[in-house]
C-alpha cells in the first residue's frame, strides 16, 4: 500500500469544498486561541468536583464501579481525563511534523489551499499541546504512557509517512472526531469542574474546523479514487477504527496511577474485555460515537 510521490493521485476538491477551506482559514487567522487566556489558570481546578459525567467512567454499570468509595470514584474519574488530556498531547505534537512534511513533499498532490491549511493546523495543534501540557500542571495530574508504546498503535501509525497524505488525514479525523465526541458529551454539563468544562469548550471550536476538513479533503478523495485503491484505504483504517473504540472505552495503564489497588490489573485481560464490552459501554458509544459511525458505514470502513 506504499505510494511514491510518482503514484499519488492528486486531490482535487470541488468548488463547495474549495470556498468551505477558504472559509475555514479565514476563521483560523481571525480567531486564534491565545494560550494565557483560554481559560483562567488563576482559579485552578477543583479536585472535589467531577471532571466528567459519572456514567462515563470506563467501569460504571459494573461491578468493579460499584465496589469502589466514592473518594475512589472521583479519584477514577480524574485519572480517566488526564489519559484522555495526555492522549490530545500525544496526537498534538505528532501531527506538525506528519502535516509539514506532507506539505514539503507532496506539491503534486496538495492543492495551495489544502497545504496552507495544513500548516494552519499544525500551528494551532502545537497551540494545544501547550494547553493541555498546563491543564495537568494545573490539575496535578500525571501524563499518561505515549500510545506508540501498544504495538497496535505503533505498527500502524508508522506506516503513515510513506502513504498517500490522505492516510494520514484520515486518521487524524477519526483520532481527533473520537476524542471530541467523547470530550463534548462527558464535559459539558452543570457540575463539571468549570475549568475543565471550559478548556474543552475552547478546545472544541478549533477541533470542529480540523474535523470540517479532514472530512471535506478525505471525502473528495474518495469520490475520485480508483476502486482498488479505496478498498486498500477502507480495510487500512478498520483495524485503527477497533483500536479507537477500544481505547477510549478502557485503558489497562489506569491501574499504575491509582492510590490504591485497582480492581482490574493490565494482564488481566479477559476482566478488560468484560469492561469493553459491557451493557454500559456498549450504550455509551453508541451514543456519543454515532457521527463518526454513521460516516465509517458510509465510507465502508466499518459494516
Amino acid at each position: 500500500m506504499e505510494a511514491t510521490l510518482q503514484e499519488s493521485n492528486p486531490i482535487v476538491m470541488d468548488d463547495p469544498s474549495r470556498k468551505m477551506v477558504r472559509t475555514l482559514i479565514g476563521a483560523s487567522h481571525r480567531k486564534l486561541l491565545m494560550l494565557d487566556s483560554v481559560v483562567d489558570w488563576q482559579c485552578g481546578v477543583d479536585r472535589a468536583n467531577l471532571p466528567k459525567l459519572e456514567q462515563a467512567a470506563w467501569m460504571y454499570g459494573t461491578p468493579y464501579w460499584d465496589q469502589l468509595t466514592p473518594e475512589q470514584k472521583n479519584e477514577v474519574l480524574w485519572l480517566e481525563t488526564s489519559r484522555d488530556v495526555s492522549y490530545f498531547i500525544w496526537l498534538e505534537q505528532a501531527l506538525p511534523v506528519l502535516y509539514v512534511g506532507y506539505v514539503n513533499q507532496y506539491h503534486d498532490v496538495l492543492t495551495p489551499d489544502i497545504r496552507e491549511y495544513l500548516m494552519i493546523f499544525s500551528r494551532e495543534e502545537i497551540v494545544h499541546t501547550l494547553m493541555f501540557r498546563r491543564y495537568l500542571e494545573v490539575a496535578n495530574l500525571p501524563l499518561w504512557s505515549h500510545p506508540e508504546s501498544i504495538p497496535q498503535f505503533s505498527q500502524f501509525e508508522s506506516q503513515l509517512p510513506v502513504l498517500h497524505p490522505v492516510y494520514g488525514i484520515l486518521w487524524n479525523l477519526l483520532i481527533e472526531w473520537f476524542a471530541e465526541l467523547n470530550s463534548i458529551y462527558q464535559t459539558q454539563h452543570e457540575g463539571i469542574d468549570p475549568l475543565t468544562r471550559s478548556m474543552f469548550k475552547e478546545h472544541h471550536m478549533e477541533e470542529v474546523r480540523h474535523i470540517a476538513f479532514a472530512k471535506s479533503v478525505v471525502e473528495n478523495y474518495f469520490a475520485q479514487a480508483p476502486g482498488d485503491e479505496f478498498k486498500q484505504v477502507q480495510a487500512f483504517f478498520r483495524k485503527g477504527y477497533q483500536f479507537l473504540v477500544d481505547e477510549y472505552t478502557y485503558m489497562p495503564e489506569i491501574a499504575r496511577f491509582t492510590s490504591f489497588e485497582f480492581p482490574i490489573q493490565p494482564h488481566e485481560t479477559q476482566k478488560i474485555a468484560e469492561i469493553r464490552q459491557s451493557e454500559s459501554n456498549r450504550k455509551l458509544n453508541e451514543i456519543r460515537f454515532r457521527d463518526v459511525n454513521e460516516w465509517c458505514k458510509r465510507y465502508g470502513i466499518i459494516d
